[in-house]
């Protein structure tokens, strides 16, 4: 791997424990889901960013699909926490 790769992976895991703490100290439920929501999409970059380091191709159909259902439970959830119980 090249110092590229290495940098833009250190970057990724930086925002990963930011995003973490913001879900866990977060003062409102909304501010939860944001993070949850930042978290995810850079679970999906660190995949793709893998699959292309390997040359396996792969992964960027599970990031796909890993996206996809990170969204329906994102839609629920913000249903969930528009209209309460």
């Amino acid at each position: 791997m090249n110092i590229v790769t290495i940098s833009f992976l250190s970057i990724i895991c930086l925002g990963l424990f930011l995003s973490f703490i913001r879900m866990l100290r977060g003062p409102t439920p909304p501010d939860r889901a944001v993070a949850v929501d930042t978290m995810t999409t850079m679970i999906v970059a660190t995949l793709v960013l893998i699959g292309f380091v390997l040359e396996r191709y792969v992964y960027l159909d599970v990031a796909l699909v890993y996206s996809l259902i990170s969204f329906v439970g994102l839609v629920a959830l913000a249903r969930f926490l528009e209209k309460g119980f």
